[in-house]
């Protein structure tokens, strides 16, 4: 157990700089080597993780079956963190519901409910900003503050659960950031969210958007964990894509496609690619064929999704005729396909432009 606390230690995750542990971004075993270092009982950990991610609570004194000496000693080596809503956006249109959560530092990052009739969905970020540069998003705009801990990205969905009263089924880390940007706090974030003695969520319906980091999706195929992996693509060439993402001048299509490849042999979870239709840039008939053609026979599953245009860009999203027609080609091409349904469209919809107009009005 020595060895597993000098690792947390050592990657800074889980400790604050007064020296305090981050409660919510210990695992039970961690959780339970450092009790038993302050000589409590193993059951203790049990207890305190499920008020942790079972129950919800807010406050070391909600946990009612322990001691009063044992909620003291909590709250004097370890920090509880809870996200503060600063702004909440309810669509007139249906049940989403778009939250803008004040981190314990001062930062602001956005989260959203999402209502269908399979389930609640909610969509977390996974770092405050993004050094990725993808053109047609806001998160990226300001560039990245920094990333998240496993307890921020846990406590988006415990405050949403919380607050909205009803339990979450789905989870997509595709909120500000890239996940595989911050990829050890993102992997310990899934291993908490799904562990069978806490919030107990299904690892398959859990998805992650990626803008495509080879290296760290060859990782991630080694983890055992088989998230949905949704690689966003926007374009059927190195060229074109690098001018929508600049992530593309580092990675070329031929290394990231034969990553999602083995992702899905390891992982036999069918790929998803996200394609932002973004007019007269990536809609074309010929775009159509050519995204067809690239993606060939894979198990693979094309998100269409009409760009949201952000005033600091020149983006225009595609027209209706041009997006059925984009659909009908890969349809026609054997290729499962649908346009992302627009939920909560009349409330900022694109990532980032809830923080980044609080952030113009209050810095």
């Amino acid at each position: 157990m020595d060895s597993l606390l000098q690792h947390s230690q050592e990657n800074q995750i889980h400790k604050r700089t007064d020296g305090k542990w981050d409660i919510k971004s210990l695992s039970l075993e961690e959780l339970s080597a450092i009790l038993a270092q302050m000589g409590e009982k193993p059951f203790r950990a049990k207890q305190i993780f499920s008020w942790l991610h079972e129950k919800l609570v807010t406050d070391f004194e909600e946990m009612t079956n322990l001691s009063k000496g044992l909620r003291e000693k909590l709250r004097e080596n370890f920090f509880l963190t809870v996200l503060t809503p600063v702004e909440v956006l309810a669509s007139r249109l249906d049940a989403t519901r778009k939250y803008l959560f004040r981190l314990p530092d001062g930062n602001v990052i956005e989260s959203v409910w999402m209502e269908y009739h399979h389930g609640n969905s909610v969509c977390i970020s996974s770092q405050v900003g993004c050094r990725m540069g993808c053109r047609f998003c806001a998160s990226t705009l300001d560039g990245l503050v920094r990333g998240l801990t496993p307890g921020e990205m846990l406590e988006q969905i415990y405050r949403m659960q919380s607050l909205m009263g009803k339990r979450i089924s789905n989870v997509v880390i595709m909120g500000s950031g890239e996940p595989l940007d911050n990829y050890d706090n993102f992997v310990k974030f899934v291993r908490l969210v799904t562990d069978e003695r806490g919030f107990n969520l299904s690892v398959r319906n859990i998805t992650i958007s990626t803008c495509g980091l080879p290296d760290q999706i060859l990782r991630l195929a080694d983890e055992g964990l088989p998230v949905t992996l949704a690689l966003s693509l926007h374009a059927t060439n190195d060229e074109k894509r690098r001018e929508l993402m600049p992530i593309a001048n580092k990675y070329s299509l031929s290394q990231v496609l034969p990553a999602c490849d083995t992702y899905f042999e390891k992982t036999g979870r069918r790929l998803s690619f996200e394609y932002s239709l973004v007019g007269g840039v990536n809609d074309t008939a010929e775009e159509a064929k050519a995204l067809a053609a690239l993606l060939g026979k894979r198990n693979c599953h094309v998100n269409l999704i009409p760009v949201n245009p952000i005033k600091e860009r020149k983006y225009v999203r595609s027209g209706q005729q041009a997006i059925a027609n984009f659909k009908n080609i890969l349809e026609k091409s054997g290729i499962n396909v649908t346009i992302r349904r627009e939920m909560g469209r009349d409330i900022n919809g694109a990532c980032g432009q809830l923080r980044r107009s609080y952030s113009e009005t209050c810095p």
